[in-house]
């Protein structure tokens, strides 16, 4: 049995929304590691837990708050309104912004415990050179912490692909729009398809036994290096 138009078009856009939120999270992710990792500010904690909040929450939970917190009588769809946007809700733009916010803590946390684990040395030292803070940051700090870096990416685009309440809240299930993997194969399963189902399933199971390998694999190279 050969793979549909629609799975290909739904694999696309799958592909599509995990690598931008990759490199949208790692991009706005990494100072606020760093803030983490560093700061002794009462508010570590709290901005900690907020950041860690879709862990816990179920997806639902969160698609339901962004789908009213985007929509025509919302804040931020009332903003987007004003500006001429129109609104969020069932839109690729809106998947992105439910699939940045859902992904947030995998990209966040793999880069502030990298950070953390640098300490405060190699940042001394590159002061004692007259490194300003901003250079010993790019030329010390970020290729020390390159491994939480390709950890995160790898945790990001893998979370962001395996979404399903977020992104049926937020996106619904339009084709060529909204439809990813993870609602194409609901939809299969809904009209009793289970063959197609079976395609898109199966691949999704390899993909995940890939990212856990290779994760695991990654681990023991970083640790015997630092041996």
């Amino acid at each position: 049995m050969s793979i549909s138009a629609a799975d290909l078009d739904a694999i696309g856009l799958t592909l599509k929304l995990a690598s931008l939120t990759t490199v949208l999270l790692l991009l706005l992710a990494t100072p606020l590691a760093w803030w983490l990792a560093r700061t002794a500010s009462r508010w570590r904690a709290p901005i900690g837990a907020v950041v860690a909040l879709p862990l816990v929450l179920p997806p639902t939970v969160l698609g339901f708050y962004l789908l009213v917190t985007l929509g025509p009588n919302g804040p931020g769809g009332q903003l987007t309104q004003f500006l001429g946007l129109g609104t969020l809700t069932f839109t690729f733009t809106g998947l992105l912004i439910g699939s940045l916010i859902y992904s947030l803590p995998f990209a966040v946390q793999p880069l502030q415990h990298a950070f953390e684990g640098i300490g405060a040395r190699p940042m001394e030292v590159a002061a004692t050179l007259r490194a300003r803070p901003l250079d010993a940051f790019f030329t010390v700090a970020l290729p020390l912490a390159r491994p939480g870096f390709v950890t995160a990416a790898i945790l990001t685009f893998a979370h962001t692909v395996g979404e399903f309440g977020v992104v049926l809240m937020i996106g619904g299930n339009i084709p060529g729009q909204t439809r990813v993997v993870s609602t194409q194969i609901y939809g299969h399963v809904e009209a009793m398809e289970y063959a197609q189902a079976h395609w898109l399933a199966g691949g999704m199971l390899l993909f995940s036994f890939v990212v856990l390998l290779g994760l695991g694999l990654l681990n023991r190279r970083n640790a015997r290096v630092l041996l």
